[in-house]
């Protein structure tokens, strides 16, 4: 790739992930839009990345690594912190779901770009072609899976990984759905406040892996 071609994908994603965290109405995010966004013209969306679809799915895979960066680094904190014991329990569950938590709750996070592709994948389950790269990468979930061995060796790789998903279904509930999260605690909890909403999830998480 030249680097004017890359020069002008780079700023097609950049476009593409600014109207994505600025458009409510995402019905509005037209190949025109995002074109004129980036001061290119639509064909060269097509040229670079075969359709709109395919660029959003590359913004939210560029978006996707940086989040899980972010969550391999608090789960290597932890691990070091506590080497060669095995990591503290809560600290690791924290490192789990604590980033899509916090990138939830910051209106100047690209969590929006998440949320629309999700969304999006959903919406066409029957065409998956360009959304199982990222639906189905699950390595840096997978990272996990050694380091809760070594916190609860009394559970096998099987019984982890099932766990490991339901703490992931717990996580994206309360993410997604905050209106009936509002609803069933009463309005009592300050879903404002990340850390607060983490310290709780993980008292729900971390029974999973004890005895």
């Amino acid at each position: 790739m030249s680097t004017r071609t890359s020069v002008t994908a780079n700023r097609l994603l950049d476009a593409c992930q600014a109207l994505l965290c600025e458009t409510d109405a995402h019905e509005e995010l037209t190949t025109r839009r995002i074109a004129e966004h980036a001061q290119a013209t639509p064909s060269a969306i097509i040229y670079h990345f075969g359709s709109r679809e395919e660029l959003i799915t590359a913004v939210a895979e560029r978006v996707y690594r940086r989040l899980n960066a972010e969550r391999l680094a608090l789960l290597r904190r932890a691990v070091d912190r506590r080497f060669p014991e095995p990591a503290d329990l809560d600290e690791v569950i924290a490192a789990l779901v604590g980033p899509s938590i916090r990138w939830a709750a910051d209106p100047q996070s690209s969590y929006p770009v998440l949320s629309y592709f999700t969304s999006m994948a959903h919406a066409h389950r029957d065409d998956t072609a360009h959304y199982r790269r990222i639906i189905e990468d699950v390595q840096h979930h997978k990272a996990f899976i050694p380091e809760l061995k070594r916190i609860a060796p009394w559970l096998d790789e099987v019984d982890i990984g099932w766990r490991l998903n339901c703490a992931l279904g717990i996580r994206s509930q309360v993410t997604r759905s905050r209106q009936r999260t509002e609803l069933l605690t009463d309005h009592q909890m300050n879903l404002d406040d990340p850390e607060l909403v983490i310290a709780r999830m993980v008292e729900v998480i971390a029974p999973m892996f004890r005895r």
